[in-house]
């Protein structure tokens, strides 16, 4: 019989590019901790949310879409994302129910599923599928791979997540809470601004540039007056894609500033003072100095 009347443990969410992770931690936290873009492979790195639900704390984990790596940014994201199934104590295999051929894209994933702990099928996008394919959908899945469960929900529209989450909280350890009852990510702000920065350049810029671009906060200050500071530095790896970002006059990157500040500063319920620099610095994704930035490591 344990002695905590509280509970508290780890559920990963692991998929393809774009299936829809972010979206469903966001709408399971409540608010926005993980960037949301049109252009795949956007989450780097593993992001905490965290959710309290009565005496449970859930931390969920959002990671890297997984997919066939060539490059060594591929090869840490998609390492990370796979690693972050050892600490989970459920795991959530989120499948995007609109796409074609999903099952065989999603064959690698099952390959990777652990056996030891329960594993749960989420089929995502139920709100713009064909429901007639989402049953067959479901049993070709649990054919693959003997899940524990399944749910059928939409991300964007919440509907499903009350039951997703219920059953979730059942299945966590208990134990003592791992973080404050007000704290919704641990992530640092420093990183989520600049996450937010890369969300709104990808926004913008989703045709014309590749996603191996890298942001980081430089400078962050706080002022008396509840105002905050901040300085971010966007390091892209040609002088081409440095005029992308910059637009003709400095226009794109200051509406882009524009756009993040605006959100920062809801976020924060704080004025916020930002600040753009864009630089070239080539081959920046072979530096392992910037995946330390990210939370990532480089596998030898």
């Amino acid at each position: 019989m344990s002695d905590f009347e509280t509970s508290c443990g780890y559920a990963a969410i692991i998929g393809l590019p774009n299936a829809g992770k972010s979206t469903l931690i966001n709408a399971l936290v409540g608010q926005k901790i993980s960037i949301v873009s049109r252009k795949v492979q956007t989450t780097r790195f593993r992001v905490v949310g965290i959710v309290n639900n009565d005496q449970t704390q859930v931390v969920f984990v959002d990671t890297p879409g997984v997919f066939l790596p060539k490059k060594t940014l591929e090869r840490a994201m998609v390492a990370n994302a796979l690693e972050s199934m050892n600490d989970a104590d459920v795991v959530l295999h989120l499948v995007d129910t609109v796409k074609k051929d999903t099952l065989e894209a999603n064959r690698g994933i099952i390959a990777q599923l652990p056996t030891n702990k329960p594993c749960w099928l989420v089929l995502n996008k139920v709100d713009v599928a064909r429901r007639i394919d989402l049953m067959p959908l479901a049993a070709s899945f649990n054919e693959a791979f003997s899940y524990e469960k399944t749910f059928m929900v939409s991300a964007a529209t919440s509907s499903g997540l009350n039951d997703l989450m219920g059953d979730i909280t059942q299945v966590m350890p208990q134990g003592p809470w791992l973080f404050a009852e007000d704290q919704v990510t641990d992530m640092p702000m420093r990183m989520l601004a600049a996450e937010l920065t890369r969300e709104k350049i990808f926004d913008r810029l989703h045709e014309e540039l590749p996603y191996e671009i890298f942001v980081e906060t430089i400078h962050w200050e706080n002022f008396d007056n509840g105002d905050i500071k901040v300085s971010q530095t966007v390091y892209v790896q040609r002088d081409s894609q440095k005029g992308i970002v910059l637009g003709k006059g400095g226009r794109q990157i200051k509406e882009i500033g524009t756009a993040v500040r605006e959100e920062l500063s809801d976020m924060l319920e704080r004025r916020v003072h930002l600040s753009i620099m864009v630089k070239v610095q080539e081959n920046w994704s072979e530096r392992a100095e910037n995946y330390r930035l990210m939370g990532l490591e480089i596998k030898s």
